[in-house]
């Protein structure tokens, strides 16, 4: 397993850190170190990943079990009745936006979908399918957020193929989602690398795998496989830098995101579901031993002890803020791996 040993893949992250950045109401979006930015609030876009994150973990681990709880309760609280969301809300609850259907609502239906489906039945889960379903009557005009949300509409039909919502949702997804380019240079399907691109890939391969859409998944494998390709430098992953990436731009680039790097994990872990291509367990080492320090400033980019992740990899070292998002993608990746090495058919689930 290269860097990475099988009882190391096994075990399961700490939650010290996110706990830390955890309140009875939400999750704090930035930290100053280690000590949470209260002044900054909270979002929707980082109180979903951490649902997404916390709904995988073992149902006895009650730190987790708590942990999403209080997630689960602040994106039903940003959900509007036509199915959009609220994304910012202040630490004494207030919502600061109006709703909408950006990425944040991606995620959001990305987070309870998977709830629904991971958590264990009760009351939990016939909350996070209720508010599944009614996000997704919205639709959205970006890309990405189309994407998330399809994430978890493949989700819900691997619980119940009869779920109208999440059938429409993915029908709708396959038709706007783009395709690969001609050139075998270049296929991405956009000028440039930006941000969360592995989902774009990812989604191809869930829409394909859940409607049995073989061309459309067999796109989104070599897609992911052009992707991490390209972010592969030496058997390292060397990602996509804040500003993004173009043909010809110098190499590497810094800063780059450990969200990145996560959002490979994801797709990953669903290239490996929809494929059976157990290939897609070396990637999602590449991706833990990135935040292990196999990256191109070859320092640790998380602090074992306690589960943070640190906000960015510099050219000189790290950005040793510990941001939700950026704890979330470390925590992501690490619980990845284990449940991809613990049950290949399956990953996701610890």
């Amino acid at each position: 397993m290269g860097a990475t040993t099988l009882r190391d893949a096994q075990r399961l992250p700490r939650l010290d850190h996110l706990r830390r950045l955890a309140t009875p109401t939400g999750l704090y979006e930035h930290a100053l170190g280690s000590e949470p930015r209260v002044e900054h609030g909270m979002c929707v876009d980082d109180v979903a990943r951490a649902l997404v994150v916390t709904a995988r973990f073992p149902s006895t681990d009650t730190q987790a079990a708590d942990l999403a709880a209080t997630c689960l309760r602040f994106v039903r609280a940003a959900q509007h009745p036509d199915g959009r969301l609220h994304n910012r809300r202040t630490p004494a609850g207030a919502w600061l936006d109006t709703p909408s259907t950006d990425d944040h609502w991606g995620r959001a239906v990305w987070a309870l979908a998977l709830a629904a489906v991971e958590l264990p039945a009760g009351p939990a889960t016939r909350g996070a399918l209720r508010g599944a379903t009614l996000a997704m009557a919205a639709r959205s005009p970006h890309t990405r957020a189309t994407a998330y949300a399809a994430l978890g509409a493949a989700a819900l039909l691997r619980r119940d193929a009869r779920h109208g919502p999440a059938r429409r949702l993915l029908g709708d997804a396959r038709v706007s989602l783009p395709r690969a380019g001609a050139d075998p240079r270049w296929p991405w399907p956009e000028p440039r690398l930006t941000y969360a691109n592995a989902v774009l890939p990812e989604a191809m391969i869930a829409i394909g795998d859940a409607l049995r859409d073989d061309d459309l998944l067999a796109q989104g494998v070599l897609l992911l496989d052009w992707l991490v390709g390209e972010q592969t430098v030496d058997g390292r992953l060397s990602v996509v830098p804040v500003a993004g990436r173009g043909p010809g731009d110098e190499r590497p680039g810094f800063d780059q995101q450990p969200v990145e790097v996560a959002a490979i994990a994801e797709a990953a872990a669903t290239a490996l579901r929809g494929t059976g291509e157990v290939r897609w367990i070396a990637v999602l080492e590449r991706c833990v031993a990135w935040f292990e320090g196999a990256n191109d400033a070859g320092v640790p980019v998380r602090d074992a002890a306690t589960g943070a992740g640190f906000d960015g990899l510099e050219r000189g070292g790290v950005n040793l803020n510990q941001g939700a998002e950026s704890t979330l993608a470390w925590l992501a990746c690490a619980q990845l791996l284990a449940a991809a090495v613990a049950d290949p058919a399956r990953p996701g689930r610890t």
